[in-house]
């Protein structure tokens, strides 16, 4: 979407741009973080070989096993699905311009498609990481969907944040959260 929004020529383009990839920036350093703890917990990166691990009842799964990870994640998870309290990047109602009325037909559905695909990949990939996977379609359904309201709630509950306050809260708490995370894994 940032390429399209810079190869759409606007004026405007580079002001969207800059405030979505430094609200991106932001929020992938607490998950970057927990993701490293977690690696450092099971001693791989392959998510198979991390499901695989949280096998054998809930008290297994990450989110009980590395709380501290857990935390960073699924804080970066808020700013990650583009929901309020951190979808000003978005904003499709007060900013008229960019790649949705600059682009037309088949090149708007490309660009649109990884909004569409994005963030179901997230919440699976989210399940498997700190929820043990899942085993069958009714187990996968029910353990992203109770992810997603996550989301959801806390869209409902908070209002929305200007890009500098979500990059700010990011770059405290959560990101303090991961780096402990790392820190504890590492010595534990």
């Amino acid at each position: 979407m940032a390429l399209g929004a810079g190869e759409s020529g606007h004026p405007h383009s580079a002001i969207g741009v800059s405030r979505g990839l430094s609200q991106v920036t932001a929020y992938e350093l607490p998950l970057t973080l927990g993701v490293l703890s977690l690696a450092v917990q099971y001693n791989t990166l392959n998510v198979s070989e991390i499901v695989a691990a949280q096998q054998g009842g809930i008290l297994n799964w990450s989110i009980f096993t590395n709380p501290l990870a857990s935390i960073a994640m699924l804080l970066a998870f808020l700013a990650s699905m583009g929901r309020s309290p951190f979808s000003v990047v978005l904003a499709p109602q007060e900013i008229p311009i960019g790649p949705p009325t600059e682009f037309h037909s088949g090149f708007l559905g490309v660009l649109q498609l990884n909004r569409a695909i994005f963030p179901i990949a997230k919440l699976v990939l989210f399940m498997n990481l700190l929820f043990g996977g899942a085993t069958n379609w009714g187990e996968l359904i029910i353990k992203t969907f109770f992810i997603y309201m996550w989301s959801v709630f806390v869209g409902v509950v908070f209002p929305r944040f200007r890009v500098d306050q979500s990059v700010r809260w990011y770059l405290g708490v959560p990101l303090i959260i991961g780096v402990a995370a790392v820190v504890v894994s590492k010595f534990f």
